[in-house]
């Protein structure tokens, strides 16, 4: 018998709370979602959830060194899940926003998410739906785009339906994108005081410099 996929829209006039409700539920019961953000679709589980982060991976069809980010609910959450090298002002300038700011990872992260490596990339996106569903959880969301790994990223929940049978519920945020932008957010490390690196840019990127450079951070070679 094939699976029932569950599907809620963020678009039917549906009181916010309770769409944040059953997602909510299904994280904490150690489920796997989808969730529009401020860029691209995305997958989610709960960062302390072990069983649930390798879902992520078989789903994703995604090798196992290649880290996967959290997203949380406020700046505040940074200080607690990584070891913040910057100032509050330059936090609160980036974030909410499409950027994930890389740092040395706190001892109160789960162990064993991104095992390889002793940074953790956090984002808060600039969506309000999945900042309260991080801020109801009261922990992490681990997230990565919603594909298969390589594939294209997802503007709607319709790009995606191929994984619609291996996930426990689809938040429908309607199409993300008017101009077709598929960049997921740009990804700075900010492990090392004074300094900053891009790994990856992406959108937001010509903004992320501006606030850096602001700052007087220096670009590590």
């Amino acid at each position: 018998m094939a699976r029932i996929v569950k599907l809620l829209s963020l678009l039917e006039g549906k009181e916010q709370h309770l769409l944040q409700k059953s997602a909510s539920d299904v994280l904490l019961s150690g489920g796997v979602i989808a969730v529009p953000t401020d860029t691209i679709y995305g997958i989610a589980a709960l960062s302390q959830d072990v069983e649930a982060i390798n879902r992520i991976y078989n789903i994703k069809q995604r090798d196992l060194q290649k880290p996967i980010a959290i997203s949380v609910g406020d700046i505040d959450d940074i200080y607690r899940w990584s070891k913040v090298t910057v100032n509050n002002d330059l936090l609160s300038e980036l974030l909410p926003g499409p950027v994930t700011v890389v740092m040395e990872r706190s001892e109160e992260l789960n162990p064993r998410l991104n095992p390889d490596t002793n940074l953790i990339g956090v984002r808060i996106p600039d969506h309000k739906f999945i900042r309260s569903l991080a801020q109801q959880c009261r922990q992490p969301i681990a997230l990565t785009s919603a594909n298969i790994s390589c594939d294209r990223s997802s503007l709607s929940v319709e790009e995606f339906k191929d994984l619609w049978p291996m996930l426990d519920l689809i938040i429908d945020g309607g199409i993300l994108s008017s101009c077709g932008e598929r960049s997921g957010s740009t990804v700075v490390d900010l492990s090392t005081s004074g300094f900053y690196r891009i790994i990856r840019q992406g959108s937001g990127y010509e903004e992320t410099l501006k606030i850096l450079h602001k700052h007087k951070l220096q670009e590590k070679l």
